[in-house]
C-alpha cells in the first residue's frame, strides 16, 4: 500500500493527501476548567471524559498551554485517540478546538463533542453527527471555529425544574442528590458510546435511555 492516500474531498477542509493509514480521532469534551464548576451540570462532559480515560487506562491529563486544553493520548485499536478538556472556558471551546485539530491535522469527520444538553433528560444520552447548537454556547463556539459537522455525544441534565428556572443558573448547579446517584451509570454509558465510534468508525442517530 502507497505511503500517500488519495482522500475524498470533505467539506470541513481536509487536505487532498494523508501520510500513512493510521486514523487519528478528536474526542472534546467541553466544561469549564476551575474546581469549583468540576460538579456542576455544565460540566457533565468533562466527567464524562475522566471516566472513558480512566476506564481504558490513558496516561495522566498534560497541559498544553499553546492548544488551551488538558491534552491525553493513546492508541486504541488501529486508532489514535486524543481527549481533550479545553481551558477556554465554555464559551471559547471552539478556539481549543480548532487550535487542537490544527496542530494534529484532524477534521470533523473525526472529531467527537461530547456535552451537556438542557432539553434532553436526565437519564438520557443522543448521539448524532452534525446539527445546530441548540442554544449551547460551548457548541456554539464551536460551530464558529469548525464547522457544524462534528459528532456529538448529547448527554441530557433536563428535570422538572429546568423549564422553570433561568437556564445559566440551572446549568452552573451541581446535580440533586437522586441524579449524582445514577450519574455513574449514565458515565459509563457515555463511555461505552465513545469506545463504540471509535471502534466502529460510525457514529449513530441514536438515543439511549439509561435511567
Amino acid at each position: 500500500m502507497a505511503l500517500f492516500e488519495k482522500r475524498p474531498i470533505l467539506t470541513s477542509g481536509a487536505p487532498a493527501y494523508t501520510i500513512g493509514t493510521r486514523r487519528t480521532i478528536l474526542v472534546i469534551a467541553l466544561g469549564n476548567p476551575e474546581s469549583k464548576y468540576r460538579d456542576t451540570r455544565h460540566n457533565v462532559g468533562f466527567k464524562v471524559i475522566d471516566e472513558f480515560a480512566k476506564i481504558n487506562d490513558f496516561p495522566n491529563w498534560v497541559s498544553k498551554k499553546d492548544l488551551m486544553a488538558d491534552l491525553s493520548m493513546q492508541d486504541l485499536g488501529e486508532s489514535r485517540v486524543i481527549l481533550a478538556k479545553p481551558d477556554t472556558y465554555m464559551n471559547n471551546s471552539g478556539e481549543a478546538g480548532r487550535a487542537i485539530q490544527r496542530f494534529y491535522r484532524i477534521y470533523n469527520p473525526q472529531t467527537l463533542a461530547v456535552y451537556d444538553e438542557l432539553a434532553i433528560p436526565f437519564g438520557q444520552i443522543r448521539t448524532r453527527a452534525g446539527g445546530s447548537d441548540a442554544g449551547h454556547n460551548g457548541v456554539k463556539s464551536l460551530i464558529q471555529h469548525l464547522g457544524d459537522d462534528f459528532g456529538r455525544v448529547r448527554i441530557g441534565v433536563g428535570n422538572a425544574e429546568s423549564s422553570s428556572r433561568d437556564s445559566a443558573d440551572f446549568v452552573l448547579a451541581k446535580f440533586t442528590k437522586e441524579e449524582q446517584g445514577s450519574l455513574p451509570k449514565i458515565l459509563r454509558e457515555a463511555a461505552a458510546l465513545i469506545t463504540e465510534y471509535i471502534f466502529g468508525g460510525q457514529l449513530p442517530h441514536d438515543t439511549r435511555t439509561v435511567v
